[in-house]
């Protein structure tokens, strides 16, 4: 290559570089391609921002069914204690994505009712085991086999135990939002564990799936629906703290925009995310958005990127961990925790373990556990 060719070569990398920095959500410029390549080659959305956990990404008919369920258990197994929405979200979510893309009529029923793969040992869907047939197709649709049934995939053998008619037609059906999550509560309660105990909890999901990567997965999304099952508790909170706190709850709802935000509130944003979101046609927030808006409503001028926010106020150290934190403090999450160049993503913490969060494209401010995001990085105290 000619020495005028590489120079405008290596112009037009440092302009996309500088390109790719320039919002929430992205590397900073002195680690842009290695966080490039990492967005590439790490399986995760958009600089591996967690997808969350928020009741809004429910199905409403499938909250109601779970919190009705909560509620039905004891009747069924007066000794259980702790049994509540998110338990059942958590499973949901994991075993049907809460059954997203079917229709669920006002009574419950899902349609087309939702089938696992066929148990006939092959190995399709990581099945090794053979499992006859138990009820001649009446739930699974098929008498060549067993086959896991509904939004909580039971085996129709196991739902003979425990289905359980909620919704009043006289018929205990797993492919019923209302009888399905009963009859999961039922399941998960056993003969009476306190749920509010994590080592019963995690008991009671391993007795669900035998995979301890499956109870990590599902204790995740628990975790982050009770985080967002919550309001922040601020009758000790006061003064600029809770006017940075306030505003920033008053945007829950609005979308995430690649590039969107500023002091001034939500705007339009840019193009594109690296995942290729656009933020154009969108007017919210990115994280750095957010809180850059919430802390202007405090009278402090934040700097626009994450990386950059870390910088400002009283450093928190990763090492110390969440409890070190603050109602009002910034939360930051790094591909390299410990290097602050790596900052790709900021919230704001609201205390419980919780933050305030524009977490990613096509999803909108809310409230999360700091958990669900991977990479945390310490905080910062502006005020």
């Amino acid at each position: 290559m000619k020495p005028a060719r590489r120079r405008m070569a290596r112009w037009v990398c440092v302009v996309m570089l500088l390109v790719f920095a320039a919002v929430c959500c992205a590397a900073p410029v002195g680690n842009a391609i290695s966080a490039y390549v990492a967005l590439k080659t790490g399986a995760q959305d958009d600089g591996g921002i967690a997808e969350g956990g928020s009741a809004a990404d429910i199905p409403s008919r499938m909250l109601t069914a779970y919190k009705k369920a909560a509620q039905q258990v004891g009747r069924h197994v007066p000794k259980c204690q702790g049994m509540r929405w998110p338990i059942l979200a958590g499973i949901a979510k994991v075993e049907s994505n809460h059954a997203v893309g079917r229709n669920i009529a006002v009574n419950g029923d899902i349609r087309p009712k939702i089938y696992g793969v066929l148990l006939n040992g092959s190995g399709a869907g990581g099945n090794t085991t053979v499992f006859p047939d138990t009820d001649g197709g009446t739930w699974d649709g098929t008498a060549q086999g067993e086959r896991a049934v509904g939004p909580f995939q039971f085996l129709p053998s196991t739902w003979e135990g425990v289905g359980k008619d909620a919704n009043g037609d006289q018929a205990a059906d797993p492919h019923n939002a209302d009888d399905a999550a009963l009859g999961a509560a039922v399941y998960l309660c056993g003969s009476g564990r306190d749920l509010t105990r994590r080592a019963q909890l995690k008991a009671a999901i391993l007795q669900y799936n035998h995979s301890h990567e499956y109870v990590a997965n599902v204790l995740g999304w628990i975790d982050q629906y009770t985080a967002a099952a919550k309001d922040p508790e601020l009758k000790d909170v006061s003064g600029k703290v809770r006017t940075v706190i306030e505003t920033a709850l008053s945007q829950r709802g609005v979308p995430y925009s690649w590039g969107g935000g500023n002091a001034s509130g939500p705007s339009y944003g840019i193009c594109c995310s690296p995942s290729g979101k656009s933020g154009t046609d969108i007017n919210g927030f990115d994280c750095s958005g957010l809180t850059t808006y919430a802390y202007a409503k405090a009278g402090i001028q934040l700097p626009r990127t994450a990386a950059a926010q870390a910088g400002v106020g009283q450093r928190i150290p990763a090492s110390l961990g969440t409890s070190a934190l603050k109602t009002g403090d910034l939360v930051f999450f790094a591909y390299a925790p410990g290097r602050d160049s790596t900052i790709y993503h900021v919230g704001i913490y609201a205390g419980s373990g919780q933050m305030i969060n524009a977490a990613r494209p096509g999803t909108a401010v809310r409230l999360d556990a700091v958990s669900a995001m991977s990479g945390f990085a310490g905080g910062a105290r502006p005020l």
